[in-house]
């Protein structure tokens, strides 16, 4: 007897509904087709436990097995689920003739208790626009599927519930969450605030502007100077998500295997910091089967790379086509995935391999050799892709010991989202810009006009800094950025003069 469940393979961030034909006849043998993976190969001695323990059994025929498209990779342990309730229908152990009417997915323990899967949520949209009447899934991933509104989620915790489902028809415990509430209720405020930061006022308003933009910055200076404290304070300044954004972010997350099973919605920017000694298979994507990188986990959030130079050259370079597309596409024989990758990078380095930058106090110093020897681990490109670069001092003893508490993140994200309000109206009939930083040639032609004074004192800037096309793009955004905090349309000279400023690395003279 034939019969067809429905499952879903997951490519980049959408999902295919894949159809599982079980094919039992006279014989003996099990034969599964359409190209699966080892852990799909492997599946039938998982069913075959969880059946025996719950009082079923793979029947003694011959059994074919067919995942259409036949074409199409199929890969993980989430078709556990949907193979077993295919061969218990197909055998005729279970009556179940609304089978077809479900998408089915999950991996089996050898009990017939269902663990977690990965990639829920595309599955979900998908089986919501296929018309699916509901999705049975791993209880451990239900809330994370039921934000998807006009989907039926079963969440189940072992194979015998959704036997008896079909078999018997007793009811399920349908998931339903309100996910407008669910996001609200999640945007709690970040544990790091700004408050906490003695001193280092210039270096806060440097962060208030890239944050404003979605401008990538880049902090350089001597060790203990704060640097990756302030970096990790930059989310809590970030304007919060829209729903589109959380739906977007919960989704990359979701095909990576990182939503937490008490999680139906991700409501906070993601911040990653990976380790220098990364790959770059692991910073963008890739592998066998395409999974997102660090990028693109990064999405709609913050990415930081502490230590700059210490990160391989090419794992770097790897970064310069995502950073200006904001998206990175991985291409492979048969398929091509892309991820959305638009994140703000936030960099930190020493500005000399002793970490001191011409302090004839320092315990060590660097000659100007081994300093622009240093330097020069990061690329001249890649430093033209970063809007801010600014120099970090150390906070002196009086600063430090002040007892009275800096500005508040509440305060410095009321103008942060102010500002961007601004630039949403500015680019509402774009699809693929939101903020300042996102600007193309034409846009930036368009709502960076400068007057006279100010084209001068730019044209001085770039002669006298030798500054790349790209860097004259970027103090233009950049000036746009501030021209918005302080709420006025037309760019003058001091936001260019303060752009200008924050240009450290292309400045003459830097390495003394």
């Amino acid at each position: 007897m034939l019969r067809k469940v429905f499952g879903s393979a997951v490519f980049g961030v959408e999902a295919t509904t894949i159809t599982v034909e079980v094919n039992v006849d006279s014989g003996i043998g099990y034969h599964l087709v359409g190209l699966p993976d080892n852990a799909i190969k492997e599946s039938n001695y998982r069913i075959a436990a969880a059946l025996q323990n719950n009082g079923y059994k793979i029947p003694g025929k011959k059994i074919t097995i067919n995942m259409a498209p036949a074409d199409l990779r199929k890969e993980g342990s989430a078709y556990d689920l949907t193979l077993a309730i295919g061969i218990l229908a197909a055998s005729n152990q279970i009556i179940a003739e609304t089978i077809d009417e479900y998408l089915i997915m999950g991996e089996l323990s050898l009990d017939g208790s269902l663990q977690p899967i990965r990639g829920v949520l595309p599955i979900a949209i998908k089986a919501k626009e296929e018309g699916f009447k509901g999705f049975i899934l791993p209880t451990q991933n239900a809330k994370e599927a039921a934000i998807v509104e006009g989907l039926t989620v079963y969440g189940v915790d072992n194979i015998e519930q959704v036997i008896h489902f079909f078999d018997k028809n007793e009811p399920l415990e349908e998931t339903i969450i309100d996910t407008k509430l669910e996001f609200e209720k999640n945007l709690n405020f970040p544990e790091f605030d700004f408050s906490d930061v003695k001193g280092q006022e210039s270096i806060k308003r440097c962060m208030e502007i890239a944050a404003a933009g979605g401008h990538n910055i880049i902090l350089i200076g001597p060790p203990g100077a704060g640097k990756t404290m302030l970096a990790k304070r930059l989310p809590s300044i970030l304007p919060p998500m829209t729903l589109n954004e959380a739906l977007e972010t919960t989704k990359i997350h979701s095909v990576a295997g990182r939503i937490k099973s008490h999680v139906g919605i991700m409501a906070q920017r993601p911040f990653r910091s990976p380790h220098h000694t990364i790959s770059n298979v692991a910073l963008v994507g890739g592998g066998s089967y395409p999974q997102p990188g660090e990028i693109s986990l990064s999405h709609n959030g913050v990415l930081f790379l502490d230590e700059l130079p210490e990160f391989k050259r090419e794992v770097l370079e790897v970064m310069r086509q995502p950073l200006e597309d904001r998206e990175v596409t991985i291409s492979r024989a048969k398929f091509t995935v892309t991820y959305p990758s638009s994140f703000m990078l936030v960099a930190s380095m020493n500005p000399s391999p002793s970490g001191y930058f011409n302090d004839p106090d320092a315990p060590v110093t660097s000659s100007p050799a081994e300093m622009q020897r240093y330097l020069s681990k990061v690329s001249g490109p890649l430093l033209d892709r970063i809007d801010i670069h600014i120099e970090v001092t150390p906070v002196p003893f009086e600063k430090l010991s002040d007892e009275r508490k800096g500005e508040s993140s509440v305060d410095i994200r009321k103008r942060v989202t102010l500002a961007r309000s601004l630039q949403t109206e500015r680019f509402k009939e774009s699809l693929a810009v939101h903020y300042n930083a996102q600007m193309n040639t034409k846009q930036i032609r368009k709502y960076c006009v400068l007057d006279e004074a100010s084209k001068g004192l730019l044209k001085t800037a770039m002669e006298r800094l030798n500054l790349s096309a790209r860097a004259y793009d970027r103090i233009l955004k950049v000036s746009r950025t501030i021209a918005d905090l302080e709420g006025v349309e037309a760019i003058n000279g001091s936001h260019i003069s303060e752009a200008i400023q924050y240009r450290s690395l292309d400045r003459e003279g830097w390495l003394g």
